[in-house]
């Protein structure tokens, strides 16, 4: 399984960017997966459902499964939070897991970054940033390579070419 990441603050448009993205490698024949660090607390039950009635119980997991889909939910309940290796030993293997929100995993990475944010860049800090996505693309050509954040097709080859076998590490 290769693995590439996606860095980058808060509303910089990493969702946005990786939904843009995941259909290009598909159709380069390659099956996709996506592990996504959230800052906070989420949840992927709807309150008052019977899966969230069951968790709020008390239950460790609950896993929902249709014709569809299935989804585990497993509440920590005290024990510690997840790393990317840990959540890359769930994964289903497959040709390219793609890692949104770990920003200090040991993984090449694109810093996505908007300079409206007002957010500092992560690259000058951070080795595993191979390129930056972002709306002004020509005032880091001197630094790093850049990429419009439009430029789905070329960010879709350098994620290809830059994205590499193994375990992650922290």
């Amino acid at each position: 399984m290769r693995l590439f990441g996606f860095a980058g603050w808060s509303g910089s448009g990493k969702t946005t960017l990786i939904e843009r993205l995941v259909p290009r490698l598909t159709a380069r024949g390659l099956t996709v997966s996506l592990v996504k660090h959230a800052h906070h607390s989420f949840d992927v039950d709807q309150p008052g459902k019977d899966s969230w009635r069951h968790r709020q119980a008390g239950c460790s997991e609950v896993l929902v499964t249709s014709a569809m889909r299935w989804a585990l939910v497993h509440e920590l309940r005290g024990e510690r939070e997840m790393t990317l290796d840990d959540a890359i030993a769930r994964i289903t293997p497959c040709d390219l897991l793609l890692v949104e929100g770990f920003k200090t995993a040991a993984v090449p990475k694109l810093e996505i970054w908007r300079q409206s944010l007002g957010e500092p860049l992560l690259f000058p800090g951070d080795p595993h940033i191979r390129a930056i996505a972002t709306d002004d693309p020509g005032r880091f050509t001197d630094r790093l390579i850049a990429f419009g954040l439009d430029d789905i097709d070329g960010i879709a080859t350098f994620v290809l070419s830059e994205a590499t076998d193994g375990q992650a590490r922290r």
